[in-house]
């Protein structure tokens, strides 16, 4: 079955029950958006105060074009926070839900949603800490929580066998989910599952008719092992936006050099080239010596509203603005400081995850 939003076609698969399901693409209408608040027991505590000004600034953006779903483990603090900034009718758009937490990637650990017949499917992958680098149990068990008290309705599809997260992997609607092998790939994910049987499994849990592996780009102090929203992000009319470096003397700019030539010669599910819309690269940023990984592409997509991440370089966030408008015509663009949440090496899609309205 195919429905049109705009110019972007979705694309609906069959389950083995019959039942229609696909992965929307970000741009679609959303029921809400998850943050996952940062705490003295996270690794923003020598600079929480930063970081909490930046969520309720997040906070404040969403409530202004939808429902908000805010995982804690100290809902009080958060309210109180919340209560100096947002409106009373903002306020009425937040559910606070109290459960314990490692950290705060809420892209990474969220359920990844697909839409279909009747209710939502709620997927829940394992979240190991991106290849078991940093505590996660508390985290991989937020998704449930949720579930269990009725924060979030749907069909519950348990995958905790499956190591995914949602930063990994890009849908353009029209049935491709975009991902890079450096990811998927890497260690402590999925071994000894090959490429293929990754595919294959992808394909199956997303209803997707394709995936398009993306085989170069990382950026330096990305723990990730290359997410590939700190890459590529897809956009309506069959869009692909990305991180072009032009200094050659950059240590990213043989790797995003290849990765644009493979961008290239990707073609659409019905045959035609992707519109390519390159993105600035950052200045370097860095944290004593240590680059950290800033990326334009890191933006988020709410209903009416583009978030953006801006790093201090008015020059480069300028020309952020301008092509991520130029991929979202008719859409609010709204700039946030991230260079306290490229601190601990993610930005602001990072942070948040959707859950499309069905």
């Amino acid at each position: 079955m195919l429905f049109t939003d705009g110019c972007s076609i979705f694309v609906q698969q069959y389950d083995d029950m019959g039942n229609k399901y696909s992965l929307p693409p970000e741009w679609a209408e959303q029921s809400a958006i998850q943050l996952t608040w940062p705490h003295g027991n996270t690794d923003w505590r020598e600079y929480l105060d930063d970081i909490n000004a930046v969520y309720v600034e997040m906070a404040d953006a969403i409530t202004r074009h939808e429902h908000l779903i805010v995982a804690t483990p100290e809902p009080e603090n958060v309210l109180a926070q919340l209560e100096k900034r947002l409106t009373e009718s903002q306020l009425a758009k937040v559910t606070l839900h109290k459960c314990p937490t490692n950290d705060t990637w809420a892209r990474d650990h969220g359920f990844i949603t697909l839409t279909g017949d009747g209710q939502p499917r709620l997927l829940d992958f394992r979240f190991n800490g991106w290849g078991e680098k940093f505590p996660a149990d508390l985290d991989n068990a937020i998704n449930r929580s949720l579930y269990i008290n009725k924060v979030v309705c749907g069909e519950y599809e348990n995958h905790d066998d499956f190591v995914l997260e949602g930063g990994s992997i890009e849908s353009d609607g029209r049935g491709t989910v975009f991902t890079t092998s450096q990811c998927l790939l890497a260690p402590h994910r999925n071994q000894p599952l090959t490429r293929t049987e990754i595919e294959q499994r992808l394909k199956e849990y997303l209803c997707a008719e394709r995936i398009i592996w993306i085989d170069h780009g990382r950026l330096e102090g990305d723990d990730t092992d290359g997410h590939i929203d700190t890459l590529v992000r897809t956009a309506p009319c069959d869009t692909l936006l990305y991180i072009r470096c032009t200094d050659e003397r950059d240590s990213h700019y043989g790797e995003l050099r290849l990765m644009e030539e493979q961008l290239k010669t990707f073609k659409t599910i019905d045959g035609r080239p992707y519109r390519l819309l390159p993105l600035p690269m950052p200045h370097p940023v860095y944290d004593g010596d240590d680059r950290l990984p800033a990326t334009y592409a890191n933006f988020v997509i709410i209903n009416g509203a583009v978030i953006y991440p801006t790093y201090g370089q008015p020059d480069n966030d300028a020309e952020a603005a301008r092509v991520i408008g130029e991929a979202f015509p008719g859409r609010e663009l709204i700039g946030i400081d991230s260079l306290t949440v490229v601190r601990q090496h993610g930005s602001l899609h990072c942070c948040m995850m959707q859950f499309p309205k069905n």
